[in-house]
C-alpha cells in the first residue's frame, strides 16, 4: 500500500502538444525505478523506527538523545530531497 503511494508520488507527468493538426495534448507518465521506490520505503520505515527509539529513550532515560535526533533529521532531509528531485 505504501509502495503504491510512493510510486504515484514519484511518477513524472509531462504534457506535450501533439504534432498533428488536431490540437490534442499527449500526457506521458514516467514511473520511478523500482530501486528508488524500495529506497524511499526503507527510509520511511527507518524514520518510524528511529522515532519510536527516540520516544522510548526519552521515556526510559528521561533525556534527549542527540545522535538519534541527528539520524532522524538526516533521513527527513533525504526523503524530502528525493521527492523534490523527482518532480524536477
Amino acid at each position: 500500500m505504501i509502495k503504491k503511494w510512493i510510486r504515484e508520488a514519484l511518477t513524472r507527468t509531462t504534457i506535450k502538444p501533439s504534432s498533428s493538426k488536431t490540437k490534442r495534448l499527449i500526457i506521458e507518465e514516467v514511473p520511478p525505478s523500482e530501486r528508488l521506490v524500495w529506497a524511499v520505503t526503507f527510509s520511511i520505515a527507518a524514520l518510524g523506527c528511529l522515532t519510536a527509539l527516540e520516544v522510548t529513550y526519552l521515556l526510559v532515560k528521561a533525556e534527549w538523545n542527540s545522535e538519534i535526533f541527528a539520524a532522524i533529521t538526516s533521513l527527513i532531509g533525504t526523503i524530502i530531497g528525493i521527492f523534490l528531485g523527482a518532480k524536477a
